[in-house]
This record gives C-alpha cells, structure tokens and sequence, in this order.
C-alpha cells in the first residue's frame, strides 16, 4: 500500500457471518490471535510490517477444510501532485524482493513465487471521478476504456482498465483537471459520540495549498551548492521501465538522466557521484569543481555504468557521504535513485533524518515496486521531494522539475496564520513546514473548537521570506461542514498525528529518552480513531466457532508471480475491482474493490482536498482436505532478480540516441557548443552551408554553434523545454558575456538556417 496510507477499517465473513474487527494494541492482538487459533475459532490479523509502513501482512487461520473467507480492508491516502500538475492515485501491486543487509530481518524471504499463469487472481478496476475543477483527461500505465463524461460540464466522469491486466505492474492512474493548483478548503464535522475536545470529537478543517513564487524568483536560482548523486547500480537494475521486454532497461533510463544532469548543473558548483549496490564507488575521492576536465571526466564513468554492484545496500554510501564534511557557501543537495528494493528501510530514513541540517535529500523510485516508504521517507526526512518513475514516464523530465528545486533559493520565515469569528479557536495539527517548493501542494489540517457558525467564513494565508522578499499565499473558505465526509480528513490528521508522533519516538531513542508515554499516546490516538499505527493492529475473531479442529493445521501463504527478466505478477483469477473518485471543494475519491469468485475486494472512499480513500477485500481460495493457516501480503512480490553476486553484464549495443539527448551531450561546461561535424549533423545541414551562413561580425565559430543549438531546441524541441532549460539557461548566460555580438544579425541568420521563425525575446536573449 502507498506509504502514507491510513488503514481505518477491517472486518472478514466467512460462513455467512460478518465478523467485524477491532483496534487492539498490537501485542494484546497477536496474543488473541494465536489463542483463538489454539482454540480452533477462525482469526484474522491485519497489522503494518516491522520492517516498512508500506507493507502490511494479514494472517488467517484456522479455517476449516473447503471452507472461504473473504476480507475487507478501507485505507483513505493523500494524492500526490506530480510534475505535470496530474494527480497521481498509486495501487501497488508488486512487492520486490528487498536485499537485506546482514543481521536484518528480511521482509520477503517468507513469499512463494509461482509462475504467472499459475496465480490465482486478477484485476478489475473501475473508477468514477468527481470535480469541481472540470476533468479534462486520465491517463494509466495501463490500458484504459475511454473517458466517458458524466455531465455536460465535465465535472464528473468514469473511466475502467481495460479487461485482461494481469498485475504485472503497479497500477497508476494521473488524473488531470481543467483548473490546476486551486487552493480549496473543505470543512468535516466531528463524531458526535466521541470524548469532547478529541481529535475526533470537534470539525476539522483540511486546506490545500499551492505556493507560487513569482518568475522573477525561480531566475534567480543559486549558483552554489555542492551536488552528490547517489545512484543504484544493484542487479535489480536491469529490469525493464516497462513490461514490454523492448523497453528501455532502469539503468539505461538512469544513465541518459545522469548525463543530462551532468550538463545542466551551473558553471563553478562542486559535485560528485557514487554508485552503489552491495559496495559502493565514488567518481571522486571527494566533490569536485565543476568544470570542463571534472565534466568530461564524469559523463566517461557514467557511460560505462551498468547494474553489476550486486545487492541494494543503500545505507553504507549514505554514512559515508554525510561523514565528508560540507563546504561553506555550498549548500549540498543529495540525489538519490533507486528502485528502492532494501529491507533497512527505516534505518536508512533515520540517518538521513540524523544530518538533515547538513543537506536536503531529493529521491527518485525508479519502476515498478519502488518501496514508497523508502522514496518518500526519505524526501521528506531530508526536506526535499520526491519523485516515481515508471512505465512510459520521462525520467529526465522530472529529474529536472527537482533540479529546479534543489537550485531554488531557501526559504524562510514560514507562518500560518488563521482568522476565524469570535468564540473560534483553530488548533493545529499538522506541522507548519520548513521546506516551500514553487507549485507544490501543501496539505495542512487543523480542529475548529468553540461555536462554529457555519454561515461565517474563515481565512488562511501562508507566509514566507524568499530572496529578501516577503510571500503570501491565501484563501478564504466557508465554515459550513461538509455533507457525507466518512471523516476523511479526521483520519488523515490521526495519522498525520502518529506520524509526528513516530518521528519523536526517534529522536528520543537517539538521545536516550523515554519513549513508553510516545508509544501509548500512539496507541491512545490509533484506537480513538481506528486507525492502523505500528503499535496496533485489526483483530477479527469468529466466537461462534469453537469447535476444536482434529486434522493439523497447514501453512499455506499466497503466492506470487516470477517473471524471470520480466515483471509480471497478477494473472488469471477471480480478483476483481472497481475504484470511484469523486470530489467536493478539490478531490473526493471513492475506491471500491469487488469480487465474482475466490478473490474478493472492495474499496470505498470520499476525499476532499486530495485524499483517496479506498478499502480492500480479498477471499481465501479454497483448500479442501486439510485446515489452513494463510498469509496475504497485502503488496505483492516481483521476482527474485535482485542478484546479490557481481557478474560481469553483457554491454548492449548502444540504441538509437535522443536527438535532443545527442545535441546536449556535446555543450561545454560553460554553456557553449563548438562546431563540430556531429553537430552539423544534428542540423541536418552541409558543413559548408552552415559556414556559409555565419555572420561575418562571428569570429568566433563556438558563438554560431551555440547561437544554432539555442534557435535548434527551442526550434524543434519547444515541448520538451523542461528537459533542457538549464543547458539553454548556460548557453543564453555564456552567449551575453561575449563581447561586441549583434544578436539581431546572429537571430536572423540563424533563423534563415534552420528554417525557423524565432525571436530574441523567446530565445531569453
């Protein structure tokens, strides 16, 4: 399940009876567990794993020879905003094996695999979108129907998977709406019966916010800072980006995105590059200047890395990273990529979290089974962001959304304030942030305690200090509650709650204190809101099954597809699936899992601002013949092809390259191209047209080529500037600081060459 999620609901049936589960403290749980097991009543445990709050193992038994059980789980999660504005909904379905450093737990090793024609499930998913801001498209990693509107304003729509998926992948839906970064507010009323003055208890506001800096600030990026890319170079690496065996490999992926990085880093900063698997390797023996010689020196290695370092130990490199000290006035930015298969998951987000003072971590899960705990508990522990690519998505297109961030100057001075009528008080809950990044949202929840006047209206403005000058970003909301809630947003802010709490528990045990009255606040807040926390877990107990059985209990866990080389998991069965979004005030989300044979599930969900809520539902298939005991990991396993020895790998030839691609692997380190015969190729142009063609006031042959490569991408790439807007940003500042040029005779020329129609003002000149 995505990291984040909260888990609030459990019950199972079996033999016609609905057996609903409670919230108990995770010990007292598993203690109810196996005794009912021991006194021959049928048990379902639900409980988050030790080892990463993304996974969750649920446990059944005993069931009675031929019998069947079905589950249902409900989790509401928040969605993310990815680089393209979409909002992404995340169901994993593939659970990687994890390599485990020596003396860790492993994760996965208890896991069967089977072959893909051999799992008993499959997926079927329907999901219906609601929104005020107009649906303008949904896209999927997937297969998907067509968009059919639901209403002539296109504020609601439904749109399914296509039949045959065979949950070989994560299933990702990006959910496009026609008004991006609205800010919204959605008010929920309190539970009636809970203590007063309780989280539950009281309304509850949940706001979402877009903070937007002014053109003016995003050009004055920071020149200075100290760049460490932290790249997986582990077997696991070799999978394919996409199903497809064709595809490109994440290592290839990776390699093209590191070089693109490599050229758009600003003249004079300092960098360094470590490649890791069961050991690691640095480029340099610390980080470097930036200049032509380190560049060059740098894409070399790059072009021969390959996934051949074994294992996933990501924790080794980070201790030695944060043991170089920094650099004054070079504020370090760590990038790492991974596809995030390591069982020391929050051993690693720890240390980050430890030298969060010294940099600010930007993480990118790379493919299918990414651990979302790992890519977004480190982002966030590092106060950076965090990125997924999979499937058909550019690497190199959100690499640089986070270069942009990484570049942009801090933030400070960060305040929320709230104006609500008199006899109000707004209590909050979620932490104000450090860390503001332009165009990304903000989601923030607080408790409304006193009379609320539901015809009022309230306000909240964000402020923020950035390069000298003040920011405020602000909205106003009506303090009515909203209709039909299901409490979303209460059980989003307990968990947000038993986060900051977790986080706390940390730090205590690093400085030694105690952390007994942590762990029973967290369990105090689980239970007054039903939801799942590392300390608690659902226990359902059929009573009315006391019958001891005779025959001995079976183990059987639920198994996993192996594809070899190829990730491919779910296949034919009786698992189906349908999802509902819907929406009031930003996003309402229902998902609704259901089942026609052995594989049960269901989701229903209501979200505003941006939450999705969904629930779960899986039957047992049935075992004749024996009793059973069963496991179901809730995340599903990828194959063991995580390699743990350093074979040497075969080089591949080298594929068609990126024109784009191709053009910036030739610009200098100071921005400018030469004029060489691979460039004049790119062009498409003779040499001696191109020579022909160069103003006679240009003595300088770099100063045509790089005046071409500028008019080439904006010319023929325009839809891709986000990829290359640093490389065009060097080129533009290195042609400025050439003496006595005439950019009006250099544009006209150009223009006549390459047969474009462009202008100085679009070029940035």
């Amino acid at each position: 399940m995505e990291d984040g999620s909260s888990v609030y609901d459990f019950h199972a049936e079996i033999g016609g009876n609905l057996i609903e589960a409670t919230i108990k403290e995770k010990q007292e749980a598993i203690y109810d567990y196996d005794d009912a097991i021991s006194s021959g009543q049928e048990a379902f445990l639900l409980e988050e794993s030790d080892e990463s709050p993304d996974v969750f193992r649920l446990s059944v038994g005993s069931l009675p020879a031929g019998q069947t059980a079905s589950v249902s789980l409900s989790y509401v999660t928040e969605l993310p905003v990815q680089a393209d504005d979409a909002l992404r909904f995340f169901l994993p379905t593939v659970l990687c094996p994890r390599y485990t450093p020596q003396g860790s737990t492993s994760l996965t090793s208890e896991v069967p695999f089977v072959p893909c024609d051999s799992v008993p499930y499959s997926l079927s998913l329907n999901c219906h979108l609601s929104s005020l801001n107009g649906i303008a498209s949904v896209k999927s990693n997937s297969s998907l129907s067509p968009l059919e509107y639901l209403s002539d304003d296109k504020t609601e729509a439904k749109v399914s998977l296509s039949p045959g998926f065979q949950f070989d992948r994560d299933v990702e839906l990006l959910i496009y709406y026609s008004q991006a970064h609205q800010p919204t507010a959605v008010v929920e009323a309190g539970v009636s019966t809970a203590a007063e003055g309780s989280l539950m208890g009281v309304p509850l506001v949940m706001v979402s916010l877009y903070p937007e800096f002014s053109r003016s600030t995003e050009e004055s990026l920071t020149k200075n800072g100290e760049f460490i890319f932290l790249m997986d170079c582990s077997g696991s690496m070799k999978e394919t980006m996409e199903w497809e065996s064709n595809s490109a490999r994440r290592i290839e992926s990776a390699r093209d995105t590191l070089l693109l990085l490599l050229k758009s880093l600003p003249f004079g900063c300092y960098f360094n590059i470590c490649l890791f698997g069961s050991h690691f390797k640095f480029f340099f023996p610390k980080s470097v200047e930036y200049t032509q010689q380190t560049m060059e020196s740098a894409m070399k290695k790059v072009k021969d890395m390959d996934a051949n370092l074994g294992g996933t130990e990501i924790l080794s490199p980070l201790c030695e990273i944060f043991r170089e000290p920094c650099k004054p006035g070079y504020p370090r930015q760590l990038f790492v990529f991974t596809d995030g298969e390591v069982g020391n998951i929050k051993e690693v987000i720890e240390k980050v979290k430890k030298n969060s003072a010294k940099h600010r971590c930007f993480t990118f899960g790379i493919g299918d089974g990414a651990s979302t705990a790992l890519i977004k508990g480190m982002a966030k522990a590092g106060n950076g962001h965090f990125q997924f690519v999979c499937g058909k998505d550019r690497m190199q297109a959100k690499v640089m959304q986070t270069l942009s961030f990484a570049l942009q100057p801090a933030v400070t001075n960060v305040a929320l304030n709230w104006h609500v009528p008199d006899g109000m008080e707004v209590v909050p809950v979620s932490e104000t942030p450090m860390m503001l990044f332009s165009g990304q949202q903000l989601i923030l929840y607080s408790q409304l305690k006193g009379k609320v006047d539901e015809t009022a209206v309230g306000h909240v403005s964000l402020q923020y200090s950035l390069c000298d000058m003040e920011h405020k970003t602000e909205m106003h909301f009506a303090l009515n509650c909203a209709k039909h809630s299901r409490l979303t947003a209460h059980r989003l802010a307990a968990k947000s709650l038993i986060n900051q709490m977790e986080e706390k528990k940390e730090e205590q045990l690093l400085t030694g204190g105690g952390i007994e009255n942590l762990k029973k606040n967290i369990v105090e807040m689980s239970s007054e809101a039903r939801v799942l926390s590392p300390y608690t877990a659902f226990i359902a107990i059929n009573k009315e099954s006391r019958e001891a059985i005779q025959a001995p209990l079976i183990r059987r866990d639920i198994p996993c597809g192996d594809y070899m080389n190829e990730v491919s998991l779910f296949n034919s069965g009786d698992y189906m699936n349908e999802v509902s979004l819907f929406n009031s005030g930003d996003y309402m989300n229902e998902v609704s899992l259901f089942n026609s044979g052995d594989y049960m599930n269901e989701v229903s969900s209501f979200d505003s601002a941006m939450p999705c809520d969904s629930s779960l539902k899986a039957s047992l298939p049935k075992k004749k013949g024996s009793s059973l005991i069963s496991k179901i990991f809730m995340k599903c396993l990828s194959p063991a092809s995580n390699s743990m020895s350093e074979l040497p790998v075969p080089v591949e030839e080298e594929k068609q390259k990126d024109p784009m691609l191709k053009l910036i692997s030739f610009q200098k380190a100071n921005g400018s191209w030469e004029l060489q015969q691979e460039l004049i190729n790119l062009f498409n142009k003779a040499e001696q047209e191109v020579l022909q063609k160069k103003p006679k006031e240009i003595s300088d042959k770099s100063v045509w080529a790089t005046f071409l490569a500028l008019l080439w991408l904006h010319g023929f790439n325009s839809h891709m500037k986000d990829e290359w807007k640093f490389v065009a940003l060097k080129a533009v500042s290195w042609i400025k600081a050439q003496p006595g040029l005439n950019l009006s005779i250099c544009l006209q020329a150009g223009n006549d060459l390459l047969g474009c129609q462009l202008d100085l003002k679009t070029l940035e000149l």
